[in-house]
């Protein structure tokens, strides 16, 4: 098998400028690419350093806006991170959380998406 790595994720928006500026000014991802393409435009977000990306997706009808659940981001101080997130607008309704593995907080992007940040217990 020679599968190396997951490059891509495809996140579904309802806008794409909208959804941008969350993922690059909030969250702070780098842009990798904001192209047009026949369909509309192809929006393409990482974490710093971070070799899979994630597009942020209009087009695609199976896969309406607020419906992925389970992105999870790596965090090396969660509680500065959860702070600066909450300055930052960020709501996170249940705090942070402890499990064996390590610990974690849930929030939403604009359209509903869920995600975690979560720094894994070494």
């Amino acid at each position: 098998m020679t599968i190396s790595h997951v490059q891509l994720l495809s996140l579904p928006v309802t806008d794409q400028d909208r959804a941008l500026g969350f993922y690059s000014e909030v969250l702070g991802f780098d842009v990798v690419n904001d192209v047009a393409m026949p369909v509309g435009r192809w929006v393409q977000v990482r974490p710093p350093g971070a070799e899979t990306s994630v597009t942020l997706v209009t087009w695609f009808d199976s896969m309406p806006p607020g419906t992925l659940r389970g992105l999870v981001l790596e965090s090396d101080d969660l509680d500065r991170d959860v702070e600066e997130l909450g300055r930052r607008g960020v709501t996170f309704a249940d705090g942070i959380r402890k499990e064996p593995w390590g610990r974690y907080a849930t929030f939403t992007d604009p359209d509903g998406n869920g995600l975690t940040l979560q720094a894994t217990a070494v």
